[in-house]
């Protein structure tokens, strides 16, 4: 956790042209970016942060804590070295679950994304973060799984999670796992 001499936390503010309210994200190396939208005063910025501290501070513990900090040291150095290797990882696994769920999928990319494991595109296209090659096999099926579910349901609904618990029955376990002890990042 970077903090200033009177321990106040230090932050970086991202300008976007795409963003439409204010974000805040706390990455595993303790470092805090706020994105905002246009022009944002230092005020208001301040104030969003000072009603998230909280937040803040509970996230910057939990990666304090986190059981797995290989993945967090790994660089773009890595993601060269491994993203073939993940890809085929992940090419397998998809074809192995898609032959339960037969969903058409358009491509499978490899990205070295900082605050997530998996997504899918309304466009079928399905991507994951290369990381998930050091998650366990628990870990990797359920978001394998979880990116060809959103195929079928593009949301969170019962059918969505009915639909996952026929690939894995052991699902809610998977998923407690993959949040107690791994994280890519955490974004608010």
């Amino acid at each position: 956790m970077e903090t200033d001499k009177n321990n106040n936390i230090l932050y970086s503010v991202r300008r976007s042209k795409k963003a439409k309210r204010m974000r805040l994200a706390v990455y595993c190396d303790g470092s805090v970016v706020v994105t905002i939208p246009g022009r944002v005063s230092e005020s208001v910025i301040d104030g969003f942060l000072r009603e998230k501290m909280d937040w803040v501070l509970g996230k910057m513990a939990f990666f304090k804590r986190l059981n797995n900090p290989h993945i967090l040291k790994l660089g773009k150095k890595d993601y060269l070295k491994y993203k073939d290797q993940a890809l085929a990882l992940a090419t397998d696994r998809v074809n192995f679950y898609n032959n339960i769920y037969n969903a058409g999928f358009n491509k499978i990319k490899i990205k070295n994304q900082k605050t997530r494991w998996g997504s899918c595109s309304t466009r079928g296209n399905l991507s994951f973060n290369y990381k998930i090659l050091f998650l366990s096999e628990k870990a990797r099926n359920y978001i394998i799984i979880h990116e060809l579910c959103h195929l079928k349901e593009f949301n969170h609904s019962k059918k969505f999670w009915d639909l996952v618990e026929t690939g894995m029955s052991d699902y809610v376990d998977a998923r407690k796992e993959l949040k107690k002890n791994h994280s890519v990042n955490d974004k608010r």
